[in-house]
């Protein structure tokens, strides 16, 4: 795969405000098309985690959580809400780390991340209300991205992407949690290097690539962009899932 050539990232405005049931994929091509970039058979759309999750009716009123035991003692230990450590719980499959400030868990969808990346900015309802991941991001992604290439006439990629932290770097960065239509890891063992060196352990991860730019573009705050345009990218020929980035346990070694 070749980037030579450049590749845009272009933001689409004028997405309103998400609610249970939405079909976002009509709502990408109409802002779209009134914004002036169409989206197109190549092009990969890449939206926030957050639509996505409040498509999928995933926003959460703590006033309707009840603690566990287990929540309020977590909770005492790391200073949070116990209604928002139950619900971390509940998306949880291990707790890693719980300190003062700090709740890090294996989210049963396999990521390494604080608070089961629930969170509560950009959620109506302010302090009172979180938003839980998507149920099966790659299902989401490979659905939005069904619907968009046969609106497009031709294949358009899907990724879906939050902003995570990363061991022993501070800032998060915007990660790819969901994947249909590109080759989210690609493998490049076995390539020549410019002096003709064989490549051994190369493997790059695009989807993470394309989220973390994505980013830049729909900002963290107030921007209201959730949902960005990637153009110029080489046709994809062996398209993977998001999940394909995650190691496995006994491959994890930040643990």
């Amino acid at each position: 795969m070749n980037f030579a050539g450049g590749v845009q990232l272009i933001p689409v405005p004028g997405l309103p405000e998400i609610s249970p049931g939405d079909e976002l994929a009509g709502l990408i091509l109409r802002a779209a098309a009134d914004a002036g970039c169409a989206v197109r058979r190549g092009d990969v759309a890449v939206l926030a985690q957050k639509i996505v999750s409040k498509a999928e009716g995933r926003r959460v009123a703590l006033a309707d959580v009840a603690p566990s035991p287990r929540a309020f003692e977590l909770a005492s230990v790391c200073g949070k809400d116990a209604r928002l450590v139950e619900l971390v719980l509940g998306e949880a499959a291990e707790v890693v780390r719980c300190v003062s400030g700090v709740l890090i868990v294996r989210h049963r969808l396999g990521f390494l991340v604080a608070n089961a990346a629930i969170d509560q900015s950009n959620v109506e309802g302010g302090d009172g209300h979180a938003l839980l991941l998507p149920v099966d991001p790659d299902g989401a992604a490979s659905s939005i991205s069904d619907a968009l290439s046969a609106a497009a006439g031709g294949p358009v990629g899907v990724i879906i992407n939050d902003s995570f932290g990363r061991p022993w770097r501070r800032g998060t960065c915007g990660t790819a949690i969901g994947c249909a239509g590109v080759e989210s890891l690609m493998d490049l063992r076995g390539r020549p290097d410019r002096f003709g060196r064989s490549l051994r352990t190369s493997e790059l991860g695009l989807a993470d690539e394309l989220a973390a730019a994505a980013s830049l573009v729909m900002g963290q705050a107030g921007e209201s962009i959730p949902a960005v345009i990637v153009r110029g990218l080489p046709p994809c020929v062996r398209p993977l899932p998001a999940s394909a980035l995650i190691r496995t346990v006994d491959e994890n070694l930040f643990r």
